[in-house]
């Protein structure tokens, strides 16, 4: 018998949960939580220093969030703020060696995951998952 559209619905969020789940202890291994993890991967990526502003436009999370979460990642050594060369009053925030390295080793930690995720759907047409999940918005 088929699934109905409400049990679809909670066994999708329990299943995005039990994946997030999976990443944040993952993660937790080096000391990363998902959205740290995130930043710093942005902040690698570039390869240069970001602006808080573009930091936060680019995660599509507001401002004062990113504030935030780069105020624990400097804590952490992760990151750190530097003067804005065309702003004397803005603040930029660049990936330090040590967080290049932390970066690094989580996503060794995600990729292991993501191979698990992988194995978990073996036999799913996934392109097929990919379009309903898509349609999703």
């Amino acid at each position: 018998m088929p699934a109905g559209a409400d049990e679809t619905m909670f066994l999708l969020m329990h299943a995005a949960g039990a994946i997030e789940k999976r990443l944040e202890d993952a993660l937790g291994g080096v000391g990363l939580s998902l959205a740290k993890f995130g930043a710093l991967t942005f902040l690698v990526r570039a390869g240069e220093p970001l602006s808080l502003s573009e930091c936060a436009a680019k995660m599509t999370c507001v401002r004062s969030n990113i504030t935030q979460l780069v105020d624990r990642l400097e804590a952490d050594g992760l990151v750190r703020r530097v003067d804005n060369p065309s702003d004397r009053r803005g603040v930029m925030a660049a990936a330090t060696p040590l967080g290049v390295a932390r970066q690094a080793a989580g996503a060794k930690l995600v990729d292991e995951v993501k191979s698990q995720f992988a194995k978990t759907l073996s036999g799913v047409d996934r392109d097929e998952l990919t379009r309903a999940l898509t349609a999703i918005k």
